[in-house]
């Protein structure tokens, strides 16, 4: 008898302090909960495999194109040779771009981006377009989710600093990415430390740790879109923590959807990926 009222007070108190639990979870503001896993420094593999995150994504739309670069390899710190697609200068120029994939891969509709920037701004610039995925390209949302979601952070890690390292000492270095490379692009450039000259960074997740931020050595331009995941309140974060970090950011939230700047989307909306690109450009000329 003894022991069915104390597993009965027992049950009760538990039931208790699970409600009690729950309603306190409701009360305490968001900034206050703790969050066992948190997201990546760059935030965008926690979308990497939610369906609508996905559906944002169409397929890309099929691109034969003549490239002017090539497919190259480089060095890593952890001894596998990562790739690249290159163009180099006309004329030797320490000047470089290193360019960040969507989460596709290295396809060629980055690669012909990576021409055009190279056309653009006038030939005397080294272009490089890292390849992130180690060689993995696809046209399938769902896969691309999986790529991302797998990707191993030191690794890519060593990737972009075996891309720093091609370029060489005396290389002063922009970066520019979309969407998961939109987010790389920031990295990169606190990677690149003092060698780092710009940072353009297409819908990417940024940064939000402001330690990491105070290591920039440039300002950045940010081009987004009009979404619920990299929201107008996330971005306005993002300046507030660049401002504490003592840094510049100057960036514009365009009326268009995640992606509008890439023509092998649907949904590629061709005004504002003119505003947008003319703006990139007319960032990265002031740097070279």
């Amino acid at each position: 008898m003894i022991k069915s009222l104390i597993t009965i007070q027992a049950i009760l108190v538990s039931i208790w302090f699970f409600f009690w639990g729950v309603e306190s979870e409701k009360n305490t503001p968001v900034s206050e909960i703790t969050i066992c896993h948190s997201a990546p420094i760059d935030g965008m593999k926690q979308f990497a495999l939610d369906p609508a995150f996905q559906a944002l994504h169409p397929a890309p739309l099929p691109l034969h194109y003549e490239a002017v670069g090539k497919d190259i390899t480089f060095k890593t710190a952890d001894g596998v040779d990562a790739k690249g697609y290159f163009i180099k200068s006309k004329k030797p120029s320490n000047n470089w771009l290193l360019v960040y994939q969507e989460w596709w891969g290295l396809n060629d509709y980055i690669k012909r981006q990576s021409d055009t920037y190279y056309k653009d701004l006038g030939e005397n610039v080294n272009v490089l377009a890292v390849d992130m995925y180690d060689g993995k390209v696809t046209a399938d949302p769902k896969e691309a989710g999986k790529f991302m979601s797998e990707v191993n952070e030191t690794r890519l890690e060593n990737i972009v600093k075996g891309a720093i390292s091609y370029a060489g000492k005396k290389a002063k270095i922009a970066n520019v990415g979309w969407c998961f490379g939109g987010g790389w692009s920031l990295r990169s450039a606190i990677l690149g430390g003092p060698q780092t000259v710009g940072s353009v960074m297409y819908y990417g997740m940024p940064v939000r740790d402001v330690e990491q931020l105070k290591k920039l050595n440039s300002d950045v331009l940010g081009l987004f879109a009009t979404e619920t995941r990299i929201s107008k309140e996330v971005i306005e974060e993002f300046a507030a923590n660049m401002k504490t970090a003592g840094k510049s950011l100057d960036y514009k939230i365009f009326n268009g959807v995640h992606g509008f700047a890439n023509p092998s989307n649907p949904k590629y909306d061709e005004a504002l990926s003119k505003e947008a690109y003319a703006m990139s450009l007319n960032y990265l000329k002031k740097k070279f």
